[in-house]
């Protein structure tokens, strides 16, 4: 795999390929971060929208106090631009944000390319993977193209799933890695390019089953939504669903495993899925934990667990009630 065509110029501009919300979002991102962003669409009446959601958005966040800067500062770094070529001329990332058909974005990105050619192309795809997008295109382009899926809005939810292929250059994921990070974002990359990535999985996981449990009559659609919200939802605003049953148990993972593995295997086996955590598997996710948090210092970390839910308690409640 060949090197960028040219030097990445310090803090160059970023273009945003698509005028719909995750591109205004994502020209939020990177304009709060000071990078100049281009917007293209290929519709002017959508760069007109474009133009005035960005107002909107930028408004509000700095009504909650979230842009370190004047709007009206940010927004002017943010240009809408009728011409692709002019749009992405000399930048290192291209965000596309078209619609999740794999022909639409292979068509864009492989024009894009000829005119961009030190850019990242890094796709917004929720689900369709950079292999199934780069199919077909030369490899000078295909070593360039990665997926790069945000949490939506990705202005509020800062994770970006860095999904490249097996024909995507390392230079190419690790410049994409640092423009998310510069930018505030929190870039997690994903390997193997799974349909739906990590994001979707895990949120399909859960959609899954709660479609069951209301077809089952177990439970309805709102309150459902309220195990969700009250529950699993309050400690997953700031730990994940490991760190949450590792510190559930005392003795952590392995022990959650120990004691509840057989349950979930069962609920698996019940729905289809016979997926048992194995021990070598169990032993890596215990090893992994362990690393991060020793068992000596888990009492410390449930007290911190417990203090942060203390301290967001009032805004849920404050949530609750003006919803």
């Amino acid at each position: 795999m060949t090197a960028p065509v040219e030097p990445v110029r310090e803090a160059a501009p970023l273009a945003v390929v698509g005028a719909g919300s995750i591109g205004v979002a994502f020209a939020i991102v990177f304009a709060r971060s000071g990078r100049e962003v281009r917007v293209w669409d290929p519709f002017p009446d959508a760069l007109e929208r474009a133009r005035q959601e960005l107002a909107e958005r930028l408004a509000l966040l700095a009504r909650h106090g979230l842009v370190e800067e004047g709007p009206e500062t940010v927004a002017s770094r943010v240009s809408f631009v009728a011409d692709l070529v002019e749009a992405v001329a000399e930048v290192v990332l291209v965000q596309e944000c078209a619609p999740e058909l794999v022909d639409v974005k292979k068509d864009l990105l492989g024009k894009i390319a000829d005119h961009a050619p030190a850019a990242v192309l890094a796709s917004s795809s929720s689900a369709i993977g950079p292999s199934a997008i780069g199919a077909g295109l030369p490899d000078r382009v295909r070593e360039r193209l990665l997926v790069g899926h945000p949490g939506n809005p990705p202005y509020l939810l800062p994770v970006v799933e860095v999904v490249p292929s097996s024909a995507t250059a390392e230079w190419a994921t690790a410049r994409a890695r640092a423009t998310y990070a510069d930018a505030g974002l929190r870039p997690v990359t994903v390997s193997h390019e799974p349909e739906g990535f990590v994001f979707n999985r895990l949120q399909g996981a859960i959609l899954r089953e709660a479609y069951c449990l209301v077809r089952d009559g177990v439970a309805t659609v709102g309150e459902i939504d309220e195990v969700v919200r009250s529950g699993l939802g309050r400690r997953w605003s700031f730990i994940g669903p490991f760190e949450t049953v590792d510190l559930n148990t005392r003795g952590g993972l392995a022990s959650h495993a120990e004691k509840m593995g057989p349950a979930y295997a069962r609920m698996g086996v019940e729905r289809g899925q016979d997926d048992p955590w194995t021990p070598d598997l169990v032993a890596s996710a215990v090893a992994q934990r362990r690393a991060a948090l020793p068992l000596e210092e888990w009492a410390d970390r449930v007290r911190w667990r417990d203090e942060q839910l203390m301290r967001l308690t009032p805004l849920w409640e404050e949530a609750r009630t003006t919803s």
